[in-house]
């Protein structure tokens, strides 16, 4: 009974113990960004500023990048090119990118006939990369849009040479305010929550590779993005090779001036497959802080939520769900206080996810343990 009474309470005072760190790390974060002040367009003419170059890999896409190159038509960034990786399209994309080449010189288009790489995605971003002339490589997607000083505000947050990479958040836009709508949105949001305060204590271990900004001097030092170990979630794996493998430092933006916005899933099916993409990649990271880090964070909220139908039975259990649950009220407070604008719908939604989260990341962890895979455009992705 004293072992049973040190391991329910122990590991519970850990487990709230690790959230209140990373939420010092996330409010540290969160204090730097609120300092930086945003240059006004216009003050860097061509030439003047770094050059930037934003990298988008592009794979059938032609019912939803139309935003995206209205976004990056009104970008205010003069020194900037756009090179787009047309990864083996079949449908209309190339000819929808060869138009929007004709009316900005400065957008390149590199096209792959076969794609052979483990991860697709991440070998296309190595193609984008090796093109690339900027010393700031700026990563988006195709289906994504973007602030009209997304350029400018990122590249300014690297304006420290120590800055190796800076990521950004990405909040789904939302088609409705159903309880689905609302909890997507929210997945993204606190998930990038949970990325900002491990960023926040030195941990950084991911980031959305669909607005995340890197040096390329710090890609060269890990030895170009081909070194990036094959995963799941390349993003994820870039951020951990900046962080251990060189003396650049890694940094999470939260200011609305670069929030990006992606489509939302229409159904459970594809979120499902999407968001146990990205569990699988932190379970299954090639870098040991991260797996670490996540598996502790998985495998501790499944424990909690898998305890509470045996609490009428072993009572004793109730320090593991309660922790499960305080850590994901003060979570989601924080998400709420600095995300709450790219959340659809009544907040009162907001409450359901203290208990639907946890229980959505068990069901994920599960599956991820039982080597279910999830695909990326129907082509199975490896843990």
């Amino acid at each position: 009974m004293l072992w049973f009474d040190i391991f329910r309470f122990s590991f519970a005072a850990l487990f709230i113990a690790v959230h209140c760190v990373m939420m010092a790390g996330l409010f540290r974060e969160r204090r730097g960004d609120l300092r930086f002040t945003l240059p006004q367009p216009g003050l860097d003419r061509a030439g003047e500023g770094p050059k930037v170059s934003v990298i988008i890999p592009v794979r059938n896409e032609e019912r939803r990048i139309e935003g995206l190159l209205e976004s990056l038509a009104l970008q205010d960034y003069p020194d900037a090119e756009y090179i787009f990786i047309d990864d083996c399209s079949t449908d209309r994309s190339p000819e929808i990118l060869r138009r929007f080449a004709e009316t900005k010189p400065e957008v390149r288009i590199i096209t792959l006939a076969e794609n052979t790489g483990v991860n697709k995605k991440q070998y296309a971003l190595c193609r984008g990369t090796e093109a690339a002339a900027g010393s700031l490589l700026l990563f988006t997607d195709a289906d994504c849009e973007v602030p009209s000083c997304w350029i400018r505000a990122m590249s300014a947050r690297m304006s420290d040479p120590r800055t190796g990479l800076v990521i950004g958040p990405v909040f789904k836009k939302g088609g409705g305010t159903g309880f689905f709508q609302y909890y997507q949105c929210f997945d993204h949001a606190i998930r990038y929550l949970y990325l900002t305060g491990a960023t926040g204590i030195g941990a950084a271990s991911g980031g959305f590779g669909n607005n995340l900004i890197v040096r390329k001097a710090a890609l060269d030092r890990i030895g170009g993005y081909g070194r990036v170990p094959p995963s799941p979630t390349e993003d994820a794996a870039l951020v951990s090779m900046i962080r251990s493998g060189t003396d650049y430092k890694v940094y999470a933006a939260v200011k609305p001036d670069l929030w990006v916005r992606t489509r939302g899933e229409g159904s459970w099916k594809p979120l499902i497959n999407q968001t146990l993409r990205w569990n699988n990649g932190g379970l299954f990271s090639p870098d040991p802080l991260t797996r670490l880090n996540f598996s502790f964070l998985m495998i501790t909220i499944s424990m909690g939520i898998i305890a509470i139908p045996f609490l009428p039975f072993i009572p004793g259990l109730w320090p593991l769900p309660a922790a499960v649950l305080l850590s994901m009220t003060m979570n989601t407070l924080a998400c709420f206080g600095l995300f709450g604008a790219a959340l659809p719908g009544p907040p009162v939604l907001a409450l359901i996810q203290i208990v639907f989260t946890p229980a959505y990341f068990t069901f994920l962890t599960i599956l991820g343990f039982c080597g279910v895979k999830a695909d990326w455009k129907g082509v199975p992705v490896k843990n």
